[in-house]
């Protein structure tokens, strides 16, 4: 055959991209990687979530029920003790009852305790502030309601600086104090006068708006050469007992009174001037505790 008569021959190259025969394959396993390291994060955060009860309660779903309780290494009927002195009068797992470890309270549950603890003091607090919150506004409003009757009441007007009005750590004050020519008692007398029956009695009508308890005090004031006398004790008691009865006389229930008691002269209200008139008082004060309960409350 003549050269110029050969087959023509033609060979066709195939070309492969993407990196050679294992191709786009590394991508599905790193896929692989991030979502298993996704799961395991996840699961992190969600056992930081959960309870330590809610942890527990799930162990205790997948813990295998066939697993032995002993820790004898048999599950059988002697529990891995032999048939000696104690197993034949006794059950085999007495001595592991026995020399069991004592019981430790949960760390959680004793937080849980303390949490419950501390709830309930701050609530009782709460309650604590609300009701002296209560009491205050109880006697603002009581101060105001003698402040507006002395305005009312013609016959109170001009004995208006006979009253002050305060508030003390014992509770709200009314004290009823002579002043220079208009005294509430006689000179030595217990029985008051007309002056102090009128500021007694709209006294009364205050405090019966209120349901605390009274304390009501006598005191005298020292005379003018600075002597006391023996008999100041016996005419303060006197003249609170007499205050008492016009109370009581005006509405005022008996089981409101608390105490009524005689000071003399040791608790002047002008410390500087023992002997001014002012220190000859009644004090009607409004006690700072739970009201008193009726008598058919059952207590």
């Amino acid at each position: 055959m003549a050269l110029s008569e050969r087959p023509i021959l033609i060979k066709k190259v195939k070309k492969v991209s993407g990196g050679g025969h294992h191709g786009g394959a590394w991508k599905v396993a790193y896929a692989d990687f991030v979502t298993a390291m996704m799961a395991f994060f996840l699961l992190m955060w969600l056992i930081n979530t959960v309870s330590p009860e809610q942890k527990r309660g799930v162990a205790d779903y997948f813990a295998p029920a066939s697993v032995a309780e002993t820790t004898s290494g048999s599950g059988g009927l002697l529990g891995g003790t032999a048939l000696g002195e104690e197993g034949g009068k006794a059950s085999g797992s007495m001595s592991i009852v026995e020399h069991s470890a004592p019981e430790v309270k949960d760390p959680s549950e004793q937080k849980q305790n303390s949490a419950n603890g501390s709830a309930a003091e701050a609530a009782e607090k709460a309650m604590q502030e609300a009701s002296a919150k209560r009491e205050e506004a109880a006697f603002a409003s009581a101060a105001e309601s003698i402040r507006q009757a002395l305005q009312d009441m013609p016959e109170l007007a001009e004995l208006s600086k006979n009253i002050i009005v305060d508030q003390t750590p014992e509770g709200l004050r009314i004290q009823l104090v002579d002043q220079e020519g208009r005294s509430l008692f006689g000179q030595g007398s217990a029985a008051p006068n007309d002056r102090a029956k009128v500021l007694l009695r709209a006294m009364a009508k205050i405090v019966n708006n209120l349901p605390n308890r009274i304390s009501i005090s006598g005191h005298t004031a020292v005379s003018m050469n600075g002597s006391t006398a023996d008999t100041d004790w016996n005419l303060s008691s006197a003249r609170a007992d007499a205050s008492r009865k016009i109370l009581q006389s005006a509405g005022v229930a008996q089981d409101r009174i608390y105490q009524v008691s005689g000071k003399a002269t040791s608790e002047p209200l002008y410390i500087d001037d023992p002997t001014l008139p002012g220190n000859r008082r009644i004090a009607i004060v409004l006690l700072r505790e739970a009201p008193v309960l009726p008598p058919d409350s059952g207590m």
